[in-house]
Formats: structure tokens, C-alpha cells, sequence
């Protein structure tokens, strides 16, 4: 696995932090796993925590939920327009294709010509060396590639499925599968 892998919970994890949701891995090295939850919003606008963000999270403008660990921290992704290169601008880190972490401590009027977007997470969703792998292997989580437009996914769709639904069968049939089954 690499930068910029989906994780998506499996039908069984019921966990409520983790349930039906869709992980965006940024790192996944020897040391563990690093990744944000990339559908669950919170209801805090950026705007009332860093208000000069607000224009580079425009299409969504509150704070994601990005996992359980460390929710006083804040971790910020964003995609790169076409013909930006990360390796040129030191706030950026490369993940994946045009995803990169932002340095929030950087001007966001000085990116906003560079990104397409950002998305801010609060907290962020970690494994140690190993602990993803055994997840894995008790089927907790699907495992596909990312797109970068994930990062900048519209609220209001259930990304979970939309995600699952691009995939071939048998595995889009997966999207149809009910959120809670004593309902079906």
C-alpha cells in the first residue's frame, strides 16, 4: 500500500468512529500507518477556527473528522492544479498524484492560484507497525486506489458506496449493501 489508498470499512467493522467509512492513506511505511477519514464532516465551520482558509475549502468550508487520534491536531490535504509541481513549493509534501499535505502554517492566499481545493482534518486515523495488516487480514477494511478527487469529495454523497460502485463486480454490488441490516 501506498499514499493515496482508499480504505474502506468493511460491512462487519461496526465500530461507530470507523463504520461505512473511507480512509485516505497518506503514509504506510515500516514505522505504521497514517490516514484521514475522508467522509465524516463536522458541523464547525473552518471559518471559526481559521478563517483564512475558508476560501481554499470553499466547496465545503467546515472542519473533517479525520480519526480518533490526536483531535487537538489539524492535518490539511489539498490537490495541486494541473501543471503545479509539489517539489517547487516547500509547503507542500507529495502523497499521491496531485494530493499533497499543506503546511497550515503557510499564507493560503499565497496557494489558493496553486490548489484546486483543500480539506482540513481534525485528528486523523493512525496504525502502529503491523496493526493495519491484522485489520486487514480479519477483512476489516477494503482496500482500493484512490482518486485525487476523492480528497475533494461534495458532502451529501455516500462515498462509501460511490466509491464501491467504480469497482468491478462482485465488488460494486458492495455498494447496495443496506447501512443497518435489522432495517433491510
Amino acid at each position: 500500500m501506498t499514499g493515496g489508498t482508499l480504505l474502506l470499512a468493511g460491512t462487519d467493522l461496526h465500530e461507530p468512529i470507523f463504520r461505512r467509512t473511507v480512509v485516505y492513506l497518506i503514509e504506510h511505511n515500516d514505522g505504521g500507518s497514517l490516514g484521514v477519514v475522508l467522509n465524516r464532516r463536522t458541523r464547525t465551520p473552518v471559518e471559526t477556527g481559521l478563517p483564512d482558509w475558508t476560501e481554499l475549502c470553499a466547496s465545503d468550508p467546515v472542519f473533517r473528522l479525520g480519526g480518533p487520534v490526536r483531535l487537538e491536531s489539524a492535518i490539511c490535504l489539498g490537490v495541486l492544479r494541473d501543471g503545479v509541481a509539489a517539489e517547487d513549493h516547500p509547503e507542500f509534501a507529495p502523497v499521491a498524484g496531485r494530493v499533497v499535505m499543506v503546511d497550515i502554517d503557510a499564507d493560503p492566499q499565497d496557494l489558493e492560484p496553486l490548489l484546486l481545493g483543500a480539506r482540513i482534518f481534525v485528528g486523523y486515523a493512525g496504525w502502529t507497525f503491523g496493526q493495519l495488516e491484522g485489520e486487514l487480514e480479519r477483512d476489516d477494511w477494503m482496500v482500493y486506489p484512490g482518486r485525487d478527487e476523492d480528497v475533494l469529495a461534495p458532502a451529501g454523497i455516500d462515498m462509501w458506496a460511490a466509491v464501491l460502485r467504480r469497482q468491478s463486480p462482485p465488488r460494486s454490488i458492495l455498494a447496495t449493501h443496506p447501512i443497518d441490516l435489522q432495517r433491510n
